[in-house]
């Protein structure tokens, strides 16, 4: 949720409860003042395998070093990193190919903030973890546990083979994470996969989550307000509490929304799985890419080897943050693909990609922050580029954009492609866990997070957030008109989350746009009506389709209103649509977190959701 200020009471009402008891009857205030630790310097010392190019904050495993080595650094890592959520330190764990731990000694790696856990095999089951990979609450005081502040983290490409632990941790695999905290090609036997916490105290509540291409037994939603799985198999989902979203999964639950409110399409539109490390027999490292696949369902990785192709690190710059943008700039304009090893870049021009295909993947949730209003990253108007698990910080200085595909209106932006090339249907530019931050961290101020001005671009994973808690937080600190404003057509986003900015939050001018799974909250800070209305609208939309678009689809959104600074204040409503045969949405809600009104969930239809019934959504299952 975003760091919700308010835990809502009877959220698990009428779903599946945890195995440790009822779900809370009270609200709960969550503190979110306290400051952020002074970031401490990287962890070293422990295990480590021979050289390799990728920096003292990632640490590559072996199967051969002894497991009491390597618990000793992913513990040392995670107490580091556990509660650091401002932090500047940033990791990544990774496995090569083989087995971790035993039955009876078992690997247990916790994942803290800003750390990725991935397995460097083909496929995820060349990696074995006999043990859990787990994320748990964080307590902020002893009776206030929860998740829905557990963001920036990922886990993917190996397999979980559950077991050791005592008591309740050993009843599951535990990803009791929020947005920004995606679990890709992941392989979990032995044992459940919860995506609550529900061993520590209430109210355990957490606002997810991304799964795609992975393959799981029984999973426990739980507290979940909001999930989306694409492109997977799942042995059962347990229950759903407001908006869960299912796409090419098999295994998934019935289409029923809204009652419970599961959304299920039998494939994906379309898809392209993230690119990955990857470490041959001849410990070689590769980055293979996933080939895009349309009307997917199910993983790409159980019936076969991945389809796709495989680039050598050698066809890649690999980064690190004592580069400069010009500097990666040189190298991209050389014809080299871009590996961003784990830190903070401060971005003082735009790093401009413009050839066709190129790559540009982070490790460790690598983070571009702007500085003196730099657009951090521009994308020309070609196919193929793939822009994989990079976070995008503003600076104190305003930025137009913190990423933009293609050139704007004004002809700022991409820059001129240097291959003659322009989008293909057949090979769209693709962003996947990519993630955008306007305060938090630090002051931070940005117009527009993402501007897509491209065609045919697929967006697997974003989560836009205009920071609602931290450092430099406030209606006139951490200023964000909008999440994501899209103007090209043909564009596809599985998996968007867009939060807090203070006018519409999502944009979408282009033709042909689909959205499978959409989650917003509104700003909570707007100070009066006064400041949050336009054109005789109380409030601005989550979700805006302009006027003149004639085709669109959206399955599976919600938009939630929190307007703690002035609980008076009214939002017309949470997505604003035209009326044409060709604009279709499924599966919508609105709910009211505690505080403000939002009047109708779709244009003029829907009831409100107030005060008087918090947590309780009002759904329209289908518009016009």
């Amino acid at each position: 949720m975003a760091g919700s200020a308010i835990l809502l009471a009877g959220l698990l009402a009428g779903a599946v409860g945890s195995p440790a008891g009822a779900a809370p009857s009270a609200v709960q205030q969550m503190s979110v003042t306290e400051a952020p630790a002074a970031p401490q310097p990287a962890v070293t010392g422990f295990a480590q395998t021979a050289a390799h190019p990728f920096g003292t904050n990632v640490h590559v495993f072996d199967p051969g070093m002894p497991v009491a080595e390597i618990q000793a650094t992913v513990d040392a890592i995670a107490a580091q990193q556990v509660d650091d959520e401002m932090g500047s330190n940033r990791y990544s764990l990774l496995f090569k190919p083989g087995t971790y731990g035993t039955a009876e000694e078992p690997l247990i790696v916790q994942v803290g903030y800003s750390t990725e856990v991935a397995g460097l095999g083909a496929s995820p089951t060349d990696v074995i973890i006999n043990g859990h990979v787990d994320v748990y609450n964080r307590c902020l005081t002893a009776d206030n546990c929860i998740a829905l502040n557990n963001f920036w983290r990922s886990l993917s490409n190996l397999t979980i083979n559950v077991t050791g632990l005592e008591g309740c941790r050993s009843s599951a695999n535990f990803w009791a994470a929020s947005q920004a905290s995606p679990m890709r090609r992941v392989n979990i036997t032995g044992g459940n996969l919860s995506l609550m916490d529900y061993c520590t105290a209430g109210p355990q509540y957490a606002s997810g989550g991304f799964i795609s291409d992975s393959k799981t037994g029984a999973v426990i939603n739980g507290s979940q307000q909001q999930y989306f799985v694409r492109d997977s198999s799942i042995g059962n989902w347990s229950n759903g509490v407001w908006n869960q979203v299912f796409s090419g999964v098999d295994g998934a639950p019935a289409q029923s929304f809204p009652n419970p409110p599961y959304t299920t399409l039998d494939s994906t539109p379309i898809s392209r799985e993230k690119p990955y490390l990857t470490l041959d027999s001849a410990g070689q490292y590769s980055v293979f890419v996933p080939a895009v696949r349309t009307e997917s369902a199910g993983t790409t990785w159980e019936n076969g080897p991945t389809a796709g192709r495989s680039l050598p690190l050698s066809d890649f710059y690999v980064a690190t943050p004592a580069d400069s943008a010009k500097t990666i700039n040189s190298q991209l304009a050389r014809g080299k693909n871009l590996l961003l090893t784990p830190g903070v870049y401060g971005i003082d021009e735009s790093i401009e990609v413009k050839r066709a295909n190129t790559v540009v993947l982070g490790l460790g949730m690598a983070t571009l922050t702007a500085v003196n209003g730099a657009v951090p990253l521009t994308v020309a108007d070609v196919p193929g580029v793939d822009i994989a698990a990079v976070t995008v910080d503003a600076g104190t200085v305003n930025s137009p954009a913190l990423m933009r595909l293609g050139k704007a209106a004004n002809g700022e932006g991409g820059g001129a492609a240097n291959s003659g090339m322009h989008s293909d249907p057949a090979n769209p530019t693709t962003l996947h866990d990519v993630f955008f931050r306007i305060g938090g961290p630090h002051v931070g101020k940005a117009s527009v997070s993402l501007e897509v001005n491209s065609d045919n671009v697929l967006l697997d994973h974003i989560w836009a957030w205009r920071a609602d808690h931290g450092n430099g937080v406030g209606w006139t600190t951490n200023t964000g008109r909008n999440g994501v404003i899209i103007n090209g057509d043909n564009v596809t986003a599985t998996g968007l989350f867009v939060e807090h900015y203070q006018e519409y939050n999502m944009i979408w001018n282009g033709e042909n746009g689909r959205t499978v799974f959409f989650q917003n909250e509104l700003p909570y800070d707007a100070p009066n009506q006064a400041a949050w209305q336009h054109d005789g609208v109380l409030g601005w939309a989550g979700y805006k389709v302009a006027d003149s678009v004639k085709t669109h689809e959206l399955w599976g959104g919600g938009s939630y209103v929190y307007n703690n600074v002035d609980p008076t204040i009214h939002a017309t409503r949470g997505f604003e649509v035209p009326v044409t045969p060709g604009v279709k949405l499924h599966s919508l809600l609105t709910v009211n977190l505690g505080a403000g009104t939002l009047d109708h969930v779709i244009n003029d239809t829907g009831a409100p959701v107030s005060t008087d019934a918090v947590g309780i959504p009002s759904y329209v299952p289908s518009f016009p």
